[in-house]
């Protein structure tokens, strides 16, 4: 049985072909700057690899077709027809109240999906554009939405709850939701089996560093807080998105510029964050080097983003008191020794001990690694995200049956 996996950002589609039979993943890749200049397709199979400029990726419809003939091709793909798909399973990053777990696609529930798109901007409309490409190139597939926001719902109400009138979430479902569910739930499980405890007696904090960020406190295998709110605006500072900030600032700045909360918001999520401090630079690898070379603005950038980080450390030990390991992971957090040796730095009081060398030599590639000392009470891992992984197993839970909540359901990698 072979099963798709789409995640559609943006201007993105990243894609896998994962055969459950053989537990295996025959092909991947990305399509990336779609509807931008010099839209392209990088491909991998199982021994070759191979890169596309195609200047018609328009849409995610037309992404999506290529990756089909990507599949297809009789050099780098590996099926010889669609039928050889079972299922497609869909990254959804916002599925409010009323998504809790990974579901079928019914026609009810994608015109659900569309109402509730106005909770995250950026990233649901591509995540529907995805699924509704998917449906209508692979009619007879069966389609399986995993949602970011599932893996929090164990939060407690005095967590998830915000302190505004009551009616705004009786009426409108405000409330703290929290993102990156599938890469919590994979780290959670993968930082349990290094401590050599079941998930359900480890106390974690993550920390999920990419162009978007978001910090998740695990209690006895469980989400009970994490930075990420409503949005996936709140919280840490992040590549484009501001993260927290004086809710005033937003009202203030539409009545002194005239200017829609459309502009507000879009300002807020495409222009803040790291861009909005050095005024150039989102990618974290440019920043650093610049902030080296002596940029006040990109060594400002770095010190914000680690001071923010390490607010939200201390947050959620004072939530947990008791905790088991931290985690860092997702593109930067795997792959930055020095956001993590900033963050971790001046906590040996909370028993957080690093191996700094071997923290700055650890990377993605590195593959689960501890980087904390052997005496540390609190241990320091970075392991590789891999929630591709989480959206195959759901699917296949979802589709036979036997899928359940996260501490039930048998996941391989736990």
């Amino acid at each position: 049985m072979k099963i798709l996996a789409l995640n559609c950002g943006s201007s993105s589609l990243k894609y896998q072909l994962y055969d459950w039979k053989y537990k295996r993943v025959d092909c991947l890749g990305v399509v990336e700057k779609i509807g931008l200049d010099e839209p392209s397709l990088k491909h991998r199979n199982l021994d070759k690899s191979c890169t596309l400029k195609d200047s018609t990726l328009t849409t995610h419809a037309n992404a999506l077709t290529l990756v089909v003939n990507m599949l297809l091709d009789g050099i780098y793909g590996e099926i010889n027809s669609m039928s050889e798909i079972y299922a497609v399973g869909h990254r959804v990053v916002h599925g409010g109240d009323r998504f809790t777990r990974s579901t079928r696609i019914t026609d009810t529930a994608l015109d659900l999906l569309g109402k509730i798109s106005v909770l995250a901007p950026l990233h649901n409309p591509p995540n529907l554009a995805g699924i509704r490409a998917a449906k209508s190139i692979m009619p007879n597939a069966l389609q399986v939405a995993v949602f970011d926001t599932a893996f929090h719902q164990s939060m407690p109400e005095v967590a998830y709850q915000y302190a505004i009138p009551r009616k705004w979430y009786n009426d409108h479902h405000v409330r703290r939701y929290g993102f990156h569910g599938t890469s919590h739930l994979y780290v959670s499980k993968r930082a349990a089996v290094m401590l050599g405890k079941p998930a359900k007696e480890c106390n974690l904090i993550i920390m999920h560093i990419g162009n978007g960020v978001s910090v998740t406190a695990i209690k006895n295998g469980v989400s009970v807080d994490t930075s990420m709110g409503f949005t996936p605006l709140e919280g840490a500072i992040m590549g484009t998105r501001s993260g927290d900030l004086d809710p005033a600032i937003p009202l203030y700045m539409q009545q002194q510029l005239g200017t829609t909360a459309d502009a507000i918001s879009a300002a807020l999520n495409r222009e803040s964050g790291l861009l909005g401090i050095t005024d150039k630079y989102v990618d974290r690898r440019d920043i650093l080097q610049c902030a080296e070379k002596g940029d006040e603005q990109c060594k400002l950038a770095v010190d914000m983003e680690i001071y923010r980080l390490k607010k939200y450390f201390g947050m959620y030990a004072a939530t947990l008191g008791r905790v088991d390991a931290v985690v860092f992971t997702a593109g930067v957090g795997e792959n930055s020794g020095i956001i993590r040796q900033g963050v971790m730095e001046g906590l040996e009081h909370f028993g957080v001990f690093l191996d700094r060398e071997l923290n700055l030599a650890t990377v993605s590639s590195s593959g689960e690694t501890m980087i904390s000392t052997e005496e540390s009470p609190v241990k320091v891992f970075m392991i590789p995200t891999n929630e591709e992984l989480v959206l195959i197993e759901d699917v296949v839970g979802v589709l036979d049956g036997t899928y359940d909540d996260h501490m039930h359901y048998k996941y391989s990698f736990a």
